[in-house]
């Protein structure tokens, strides 16, 4: 039985990167199981808690007619994420409402391969979910590019997206939709700073900052066998998230609470640090690690040749003195997760180290 097969007959399961587990003891309420759980999908661990989201055939059904209903159609995607993530299971999940089969490729994927796996789609609407690593990669490539244009709609999303993205969107003309969401709303839910037909997105106040919850048909029934952290995160058909923000036109998302670093008795944000350097160069990675004189040490890890100086006068243009780093790593590459996101758990012991 594969993805597929298991969402359309309602089978519980978990799609692992070994293969697809039977889970009957999803269905099990005395294990916080729900009778109309269909899969559970392990968070990335970027924190290095991975936890276990209920998902209900419902929430994803909810999410599929959602979706189809934002970006304009349902036809054929392109799966290019893993369907152990939730980003890929929402693709199977959305060709399973539309009839269709997905083509498939690696994740890891190269421009050609992409070409020629486009070139395989035969549906006149056609769609496909990227994390940023992937999408900027194919940027690179003029012929990418252009079998970029061909999509009815591009989905990004998973992690912080490079403005270099949403200005190639631009420029390209493609039809690009970023999106915000997690395991616990069925993937994203929030696209292009609009919640998805029947969401609602409020704040609630957190320690002196705006934490962002989710209220909506797609959010999930809690986490498998965790009955105190279902409790801390799932009230009342709500999800409240690990992020914050606001909200007003549109959802903005500054970052995670756990990003707020800070300083001298000065808090920062870290996403906010992290969205300027990347302006500036390919990737960055900005978090605090525990400093004696400062209380909590702004640290950055970049890729690139910009100057330090050149970063250092983004960062206090904009944000302040406060904002600038004190410690900088500079790497080839940043170390990520299957998924695409950043190692934060790996990148954070090694600006320890410093």
């Amino acid at each position: 039985m594969d993805v597929s097969q298991a969402l359309a007959t309602g089978t519980p399961f978990e799609a692992t990167a070994q293969g697809i587990i039977h889970r009957p003891e999803l269905t099990d309420p005395h294990r916080g199981g729900h009778p109309d759980a269909v899969a559970v999908v392990r968070t990335s661990g970027s924190t290095g808690t991975p936890k276990q989201t209920l998902l209900t055939a419902t929430a994803l059904r909810a999410s599929a007619e959602a979706t189809a209903q934002r970006i304009g159609g349902q036809g054929q995607w392109l799966l290019a994420v893993d369907t152990q993530y939730v980003a890929g299971l929402a693709v199977v999940s959305r060709s399973v409402h539309a009839g269709t089969t997905p083509e498939v490729i690696d994740p890891g994927f190269s421009a050609a391969e992409f070409i020629a796996a486009t070139g395989r789609l035969d549906h006149e609407f056609t769609a496909v979910s990227f994390v940023p690593t992937q999408l900027t990669r194919l940027l690179t490539d003029d012929d990418a590019i252009a079998a970029l244009q061909s999509y009815s709609a591009i989905l990004v999303g998973g992690s912080a997206i490079p403005e270099h993205i949403t200005k190639a969107a631009a420029n390209y003309d493609l039809k690009l939709f970023k999106t915000y969401g997690m395991s616990e709303t069925c993937g994203g839910c929030v696209y292009n700073g609009t919640p998805l037909p029947g969401v609602t997105v409020d704040t609630v106040a957190h320690n002196g900052v705006d934490r962002l919850r989710i209220t909506g048909p797609m959010v999930a029934a809690g986490y498998f066998d965790d009955p105190d952290l279902t409790a801390a995160h799932f009230i009342d058909g709500s999800f409240l998230t690990d992020d914050y923000g606001s909200v007003d036109e549109v959802v903005r998302v500054a970052g995670r609470l756990d990003d707020v670093i800070n300083t001298g008795g000065i808090k920062v944000s870290a996403a906010q640090v992290q969205g300027v350097l990347q302006q500036h160069v390919p990737t960055a990675f900005v978090t605090g690690v525990p400093d004696a004189e400062w209380g909590q040490r702004i640290s950055a890890v970049i890729t690139g040749d910009t100057p330090q100086d050149v970063l250092e006068n983004a960062v206090r243009t904009t944000l302040g003195a406060p904002a600038v780093p004190k410690m900088w790593l500079r790497l080839d590459t940043l170390p990520m997760l299957d998924n695409g996101k950043p190692d934060r758990v790996t990148l954070t012991t090694w600006l320890a180290k410093e």
